[in-house]
């Protein structure tokens, strides 16, 4: 079976805030999806976690890489792109792209033998998992208000993030997280998120530390991002100074940017994207090295529904996997699916048993927020 064709989709007119310096427009296209087109007719779908003018451009390059190789082996067609591209933008755009294409290579695999992935990555150690609800900081009254609403809405877990968070002062960093607890109550999990990829950070190692045991007080989960991503030395420092687990690295790609902070113990907990990692092969390699630090793994899934049904086949088969992150108020996780997502009576979601990712998108819903017919023709 042979890979014929490859197409993509940036998503617009729904793009929600991203809590950015320079924030998103609705137009905005940082989502792109990929599918992958084989000679027996049978398509498999992926996402990318960067615009569609780069996703072009990087296709220019793998596409001659990529048509008429196997559509049946993923992990040797996804080292070849990456291997053939070590000169032309490694850990870039064209790394992000390979993500796309990798995931779509797993869900032909998964189509052609009937079985979801997650069952090829060891087996399925849980059949559901617990998305926590991801939204970003607001002023008290109105995050107060998410909140409330989305834990009537049945979920059990939450993380809120950037917004003025270390951005203006301890006492409203302390204001917010307070707020937040008292909104959900103390029987719900809650992490923090301070958003140190945004552009010019300024938190500092110092303010970390004050930062995380304030956190303490308020019984959070996790504290990501309380420095700026290339920070190695800081980053070991803050986790053992922290009384929280320490959180990070979903803006690395490929494992080999992974390796320094695993090796030197930087976090409690290590969040890849498999939308920009370089795929579900590169994400698998990454936890495997964290296994062997008891680092746990939660993947870090600010994207579309495609990569949350790859987040969930991921954690049917990593033991530490036991949250999946769910972007709370996008169209393009809720509303790109033929079936909504359904939370069971205990906040939990059920990983899909269905043959591939386990998703199946609507096209006409693509063509909505993209402007492309025909994405899986």
């Amino acid at each position: 079976m042979k890979i014929i064709d490859v197409k993509f989709a940036g998503l617009k007119g729904a793009t929600p805030k991203g809590g950015w310096t320079e924030e998103l427009k609705p137009d905005s296209v940082v989502h792109t999806l990929i599918s992958v087109k084989t000679d027996s007719g049978i398509v498999g779908v992926g996402t990318v976690f960067t615009s569609a003018d780069l996703v072009a451009a990087s296709l220019e390059v793998l596409k001659p890489l990529l048509i008429g190789e196997s559509a049946v082996e993923p992990e040797r067609v996804s080292e070849k792109l990456h291997q053939n591209t070590f000169w032309l933008g490694r850990g870039g755009s064209i790394t992000h792209t390979i993500s796309g294409i990798d995931i779509a290579l797993w869900d032909i695999f998964g189509k052609i033998t009937g079985q979801p992935i997650g069952r090829f990555f060891g087996g399925r150690l849980r059949e559901k998992v617990m998305p926590y609800a991801s939204l970003l900081m607001d002023e008290p009254k109105i995050m107060n208000a998410n909140l409330t609403e989305l834990r009537g809405q049945g979920f059990k877990a939450f993380k809120i993030g950037w917004g003025t968070f270390g951005r203006i002062d301890t006492a409203n960093d302390e204001l917010l997280v307070k707020s937040a607890r008292q909104a959900i109550g103390d029987d719900c999990f809650l992490a923090v998120d301070a958003g140190g990829s945004d552009a010019y950070w300024r938190g500092n190692l110092r303010w970390a530390i004050n930062a995380s045991k304030m956190l303490a007080d308020y019984n959070v989960g996790w504290f990501e991002e309380a420095l700026r991503p290339d920070d190695l030395a800081d980053f070991v420092e803050l986790r053992m100074q922290s009384p929280v687990p320490i959180s990070g690295c979903e803006v690395l790609t490929r494992r080999q940017s992974f390796t320094p902070f695993i090796t030197e113990r930087a976090f409690d907990i290590i969040q890849p994207d498999v939308t920009k990692v370089g795929g579900i092969g590169e994400f698998r390699r990454i936890a495997a090295m964290a296994d062997e630090y008891a680092i746990r793994v939660i993947p870090h899934g600010w994207n579309t529904a495609i990569g949350l049904a790859v987040d969930l086949q991921l954690s049917s088969a990593i033991l530490t996997a036991e949250k999946v992150e769910y972007c709370t108020g996008s169209a393009y996780v809720d509303d790109l699916a033929t079936e909504p997502w359904k939370l069971d009576k205990d906040g939990l979601l059920e990983i899909p048993t269905k043959p591939g990712i386990g998703f199946e998108l609507d096209p006409d819903k693509v063509e909505k927020y993209s402007g492309v017919r025909g994405f899986l023709d």
